[in-house]
């Protein structure tokens, strides 16, 4: 269980990316920003492995790339 991808939650997210929520939510719509996944019916995080993909790379990320890599 030690591979297990963790899931992040916003704050951690906004915290980490600097990011505005409005931003954060205005990339995802473009596809330059990693989407959320689902964890219950209320909640829903962002895999720690991409966000932080895109913090080494925010200009150059991709959504595309996120799916080709999952």
């Amino acid at each position: 269980m030690a591979d297990a991808e963790r899931i992040i939650r916003i704050k951690t997210v906004l915290a980490r990316t600097g990011l505005s929520r409005s931003t954060l939510y205005r990339k995802i719509a473009e596809g330059t920003f990693p989407r959320q996944v689902p964890i219950s019916v209320n909640g829903a995080g962002w895999h720690e492995s991409a966000v932080n993909r895109w913090i080494a790379d925010p200009a150059g990320y991709r959504a595309e790339y996120a799916d080709r890599a999952s």
